[in-house]
C-alpha cells in the first residue's frame, strides 16, 4: 500500500516528518528519494526538530554521514556522490546503531538497503507544492504509517 500526501510549503513537510516522532523506533530506516529542491532535507530537519535536536540540517552531501545525538541518535546520509561505490563506508553498520537512519538518494544504493523500511518519495508540484508519497517495507512501517497518515 502507498499513501500520497501533498504539503502546501516546507512548513507543512516538516510538519508531516515531525508527526512520525511519535511513533519513532530505534532502527527506523526512512529512505528518501527525488529531485534536487524537492524537500528531502526539509523532511529530515522535521524528523531532527521532533528528535530534540537543535543543531543545524543540512544534506552531508560531502560528508556522505552526518551523526546527531537526540532522544534517538539521528544518522543523516547522503549517498548522492558515492555513485553506488558503496565499499568501505561502513552504511549497513548504522542500521542496527539503534537510531533513526535517514538516507537521502536511498535508490542509488537499494542493493543493501534493508527490506524492512519506508520510501519516501518527493516530487514537486509547483514551487512550494510537494507530493509526498509513502511506501512501507513490512509490518512495523506499515503500522507506522498508519498511524501517522
Amino acid at each position: 500500500m502507498e499513501y500520497k500526501v501533498i504539503t502546501k510549503d516546507e512548513f507543512e513537510t516538516i510538519e508531516l516528518a515531525q508527526n512520525f516522532e511519535a511513533e519513532k523506533f530505534p532502527n527506523l530506516i526512512i529512505c528518501l528519494d527525488g529531485e534536487l529542491g524537492s524537500g528531502k532535507t526539509m523532511f529530515t530537519k522535521g524528523i531532527a526538530n521532533a528528535l530534540g535536536i537543535t543543531e543545524p540540517i543540512t544534506s552531508p552531501t560531502f560528508t556522505i554521514i552526518k551523526e546527531y545525538d537526540g532522544e534517538l541518535p539521528l544518522y543523516h546520509m547522503d549517498v548522492y556522490r558515492l555513485d553506488g561505490m558503496i565499499d568501505g563506508v561502513g552504511i549497513e553498520d548504522y542500521f542496527t546503531k539503534g537510531g533513526v537512519v535517514v538516507i537521502e538518494w536511498a535508490s542509488t544504493i537499494e542493493d543493501i538497503l534493508p527490506e524492512e523500511r519506508l520510501d519516501i518519495k518527493f516530487k514537486v508540484v509547483d514551487e512550494n507544492k510537494r507530493s509526498i508519497t509513502f511506501i512501507p517495507h513490512g509490518k512495523k512501517y506499515e503500522d507506522l504509517c498508519e498511524a501517522v497518515l
